[in-house]
């Protein structure tokens, strides 16, 4: 009875050790957000109060050029959108199913060549061929250069997320169930469709959002294997659009006075409203990974 009496004492915080979990946890979040309401204030200030008086949470002078400027196009910007989301969906969705089916694969002992194949994608992971042989794969071998593949198989594949499924896999899916499903007649495709990844969400959760952060905030891909405006994504079109209004500051002296409104255009202003459009959709899609994401990232871990 006193044995137990004293393990809950161990285990159990005290309150004066909650306050100070309660403190740390308030700080570490305020630091985190503290720095995007910093730049949702600024990109509705002035360029003149932002000169003045630096970037703040509240705008000491209240503007929405900034947007008006982002906004001006808004068929172009609306299109940006539509092929960022078309292309992360398309994506996301086909580079957790190929990491899924190579880290399963990788996971199961019974695999003839599992050795060679681990090595082949963790060699990828050490050595990388570099950017000129990656453009002439793309345009020359695979000819995807001027189309939407171009924004989609470049990215479709990880060393790093497969591994982290062949872990997910190997850690906690029992091969008594394949076994049993074997049994069952199940054949490998009903396996791994029907059985195994209902189980292995949590793992698919975190490997799709790291693809979805991936795949949404690439522009280096749609700079260097599309040309036509049609493929251009929304990090390419506010890339070039943060260009162009440094480009305009910095020439305001040949400017004349019909531009004289493209003349006070809030730079810094536009540089954190494209920030803003950039984040949104992650911050309302990362709620709905949260649970499984949390859940994926203790794969693996000791528990006492």
């Amino acid at each position: 009875m006193n044995k137990n009496k004293y393990a809950l004492k161990v285990n159990t915080s005290s309150a004066f050790g909650n306050v100070l979990l309660n403190i740390l946890f308030i700080i570490i979040c305020t630091t985190c957000v503290y720095p995007i309401l910093m730049i949702l204030g600024t990109s509705f200030s002035t360029e003149d109060s932002i000169n003045l008086y630096g970037y703040s949470v509240i705008p000491k002078e209240f503007s929405i050029g900034a947007y008006k400027y982002v906004f001006e196009n808004t068929g172009t910007i609306l299109h940006a959108y539509g092929v960022t989301i078309v292309t992360t969906a398309i994506g996301t969705i086909l580079h957790v199913l190929i990491c899924a089916l190579y880290g399963y694969a990788i996971s199961r002992k019974e695999f003839t060549y599992r050795k060679q194949v681990s090595f082949f994608q963790f060699f990828t992971m050490l050595f990388s061929g570099g950017l000129v042989p990656f453009y002439l794969v793309c345009t020359r071998l695979l000819h995807i250069n001027n189309t939407y593949w171009a924004l989609i198989l470049p990215l479709a594949c990880s060393a790093w997320n497969i591994m982290i499924m062949k872990t997910f896999f190997a850690t906690t899916i029992p091969d008594a169930i394949i076994e049993s499903a074997r049994i069952d007649g199940a054949g490998e495709s009903r396996t791994f469709f029907q059985i195994v990844i209902p189980i292995a969400k949590p793992g698919l959760a975190t490997i799709g959002l790291f693809a979805l952060l991936n795949y949404w905030n690439n522009y280096m891909n749609a700079m260097l294997l599309t040309s036509s405006f049609k493929y251009q994504n929304l990090q390419l079109y506010l890339y070039n659009m943060i260009q162009n209004a440094e480009y305009i500051k910095q020439n305001i002296s040949e400017i004349g006075n019909a531009e004289s409104a493209m003349a006070n255009l809030p730079a810094e202003g536009v540089r954190m409203a494209v920030c803003i459009l950039s984040i949104a959709p992650i911050i309302c899609a990362y709620p709905y990974f949260q649970r499984y994401f949390i859940q994926g990232l203790t794969i693996g871990a000791v528990k006492g």
